[in-house]
């Protein structure tokens, strides 16, 4: 377990020489072969055998923390690292990742090494390096993602830092933007987590659906390859290889984390193949230019009927002979 301690062990470096071959496969390796970082076997937090994949740190606001760091040299060559302290984030898609020192300012800008941000490490030789986790008084309770940071010539090694800051802590997730892309059993379902709360959730993730013609296979629980930190969000996708031909289908999500945290999310996708699409819409096509053609016959019929003059036979007007003087009649007194 984490100890409080004073700052009088803080440069201190432990160096110890030993014949060193293939590092554990739990080590955070280098992009090249020569060194490792590890967090340092023999305190109370190691796994059985001695081992721990990450540090754990815990503690209130205002305490001092420490830890040790591991560094071996595989090589004949002497190395020099060089160590800081980062915050800790997740990437769009959920992956973990740190930031540079000058935007670290939570829990990496708390981790300090004293004197031995820079070490050297002679050939074959595992040096141990204390550091400590100045948490500030008015630190917000739950978690703070961080991790150690080891660098040489432009290759670097991060090992998480888990640390808890005590006081009340919240579970909360919500699912948002839930949208379906492809279609039968290439479809995916696409997805954002958001973590609501101050402590670091494992979310587990359920389907269900629904189809215009009955249930529709979904997805089983199962726990997400991913660890979503506290105010991150990340966009994930489900291979959902159920996915129907033709329906139309309701979607719900539903998400779980330990501590409490449950959220759900539904939408609704059509489901139609290109080519009875393409033969409905020639279908709809023809349907419409046949009833388009009826409707102009009955209409016309309709008009002959409302209109006599349509049926009748047309009577041409009768002659007039021209008019004569002498049949006029002449009326008046004689002159």
């Amino acid at each position: 377990m984490p100890v409080l301690h004073t700052l009088k062990r803080a440069g201190v470096l432990f160096l110890t020489a030993a014949a060193l071959y293939a590092a554990p496969a739990h080590q955070a390796a280098a992009d090249e072969p020569g060194w490792t970082a590890e967090p340092a076997a023999g305190t109370a937090a190691a796994a059985p055998g001695g081992a721990r994949p990450y540090f754990y740190l815990a503690g209130t606001a205002g305490t001092v923390l420490e830890d040790r760091l591991a560094l071996t040299n595989t090589t004949d060559t002497e190395r020099t690292v060089t160590l800081r302290g980062a915050d800790a984030y997740n990437t769009a898609d959920g992956a973990f990742a740190v930031r540079s020192a000058e935007e670290s300012v939570d829990a990496g800008s708390w981790i300090g090494f004293g004197a031995a941000t820079t070490v050297k490490i002679p050939p074959r030789t595992r040096a141990v390096v204390p550091f400590t986790v100045t948490v500030p008084p008015a630190s917000p309770p739950g978690d703070h993602p961080a991790a150690v940071v080891a660098a040489e010539g432009g290759h670097e090694v991060g090992v998480r830092v888990h640390l808890r800051v005590g006081g009340p802590t919240l579970a909360a997730v919500t699912v948002e933007d839930v949208s379906v892309r492809g279609k039968g059993a290439a479809a995916v379902i696409a997805y954002t987590l958001v973590n609501r709360g101050n402590v670091a959730l494992a979310p587990e993730l359920s389907i269900t659906a629904g189809g215009t013609f009955g249930e529709v296979e979904g997805r089983g629980a199962r726990t997400l390859p991913v660890e979503l930190l506290p105010g991150q969000r990340a966009r994930l996708t489900e291979p959902w290889p159920g996915a129907p031909v033709f329906d139309r289908v309701r979607l719900t999500l539903t998400v779980t984390a330990p501590g409490g945290a449950r959220a759900t999310a539904a939408t609704s996708a059509w489901f139609v193949p290109w080519r009875l699409a393409g033969w409905l819409g020639g279908a709809l096509v023809a349907l419409g230019g046949t009833t388009a053609g009826a409707l102009y016959l009955v209409r016309d019929r309709r008009r002959a009927r409302q209109d006599p003059r349509a049926d009748a036979t047309p009577v041409p007007e009768p002659e007039h002979e021209p008019e004569h003087e002498s049949e006029h009649e002449l009326t008046g007194a004689a002159r």
